[in-house]
């Protein structure tokens, strides 16, 4: 059996699915730092392994976190990746591609992906695009997870050291500090958004704060983004990822109401592996240009 394999690589983890199979394998996510490629090739071969990747593969495709931006590393990758899963070819592109993909099934329009980081994606119908923040956790991903979280630990920090307002997030036995040392550092600031969205819902102001600066973050990237269009027609946006899953309602309605009037909210299609299964068995169509391949 000739196989097809779409994959996924977050910050928070890595997901793989075989499509002819639609068995499914997990690793950690991307790491930043040095030999972070080299353990983006060590998380494929275990969600491969766990997914119980055997027999020749056609096409791989996938979205990345952490596409590799320096000229040439992208290809030098693709080629490994190929070679670890005995690909005759890669299809390999930055996870706001595989995202746009999966969720406007016509390629036309905006996609915001939220998940620990946050990157924005305009596609036009000419297939023209642009790419919005994804700048990354320390000058960008603004009203991502990480952003959320690193804004509720500050909080944190500040209520216990009396500097700032009382809040239910100091409530909490982290250690905000202990964080400095950890090689997922980014990650395990993420996973703190969820924290503070439940002290928004139970209404917390200094946590509600914080989630009103998170939506208005992400209303200006897509105010952005929709401006890059020509013409008056609304504009279909989608947001996906999971911190929007997680959220909800919670999060998009404070999103929908600071949009300019052209901009559409609409349901995802599917999600970022939906996207790279998308890309693993079709004509890339106007993604084209935003994907590294390589052919053994």
């Amino acid at each position: 059996m000739t196989l097809h394999v779409a994959i996924d690589g977050g910050q928070s983890a890595l997901r793989l699915r075989v499509l002819e199979t639609n068995r499914t394998g997990t690793a950690p996510g991307y790491t930043h730092g040095p030999g972070a490629l080299e353990t983006l090739l060590t998380a494929i071969q275990t969600a491969a392994t766990q997914a119980g990747l055997t027999g020749p593969v056609q096409v791989v495709a996938l979205g990345l976190t952490g596409f590799p931006a320096a000229p040439g590393v992208a290809a030098e990758f693709a080629a490994k990746v190929a070679q670890v899963l005995g690909a005759a070819e890669v299809r390999l592109a930055e996870d706001m591609v595989t995202s746009h993909a999966g969720a406007l099934a016509d390629g036309y329009g905006v996609v915001v992906a939220a998940g620990t980081g946050l990157v924005c994606l305009a596609v036009d119908r000419g297939g023209e695009w642009h790419k919005l923040d994804g700048h990354g956790y320390l000058f960008g991903d603004a009203g991502s997870a990480f952003a959320i979280g690193r804004a509720g630990l500050r909080a944190v920090l500040r209520a216990r050291d009396g500097r700032g307002p009382v809040t239910k997030l100091a409530e909490t036995t982290l250690d905000p500090i202990a964080y400095y040392a950890s090689p997922t550092l980014v990650d395990d600031v993420a996973r703190f958004a969820p924290e503070v969205l439940r002290c928004a819902a139970e209404g917390d102001l200094v946590a509600g704060g914080i989630l009103t600066t998170a939506a208005t973050r992400i209303a200006e990237t897509i105010n952005a983004a929709v401006a890059r269009f020509q013409g008056t027609e609304e504009i279909p946006i989608a947001c996906v990822g999971g911190l929007f899953a997680g959220a909800g309602e919670q999060l998009r309605a404070p999103v929908r109401a600071r949009l300019t009037p052209r901009a559409r909210l609409v349901e995802a299609a599917g999600g970022s592996l939906d996207g790279a299964a998308r890309l693993a068995t079709g004509d890339p169509g106007p993604y084209a240009g935003l994907i590294v391949t390589h052919h053994n």
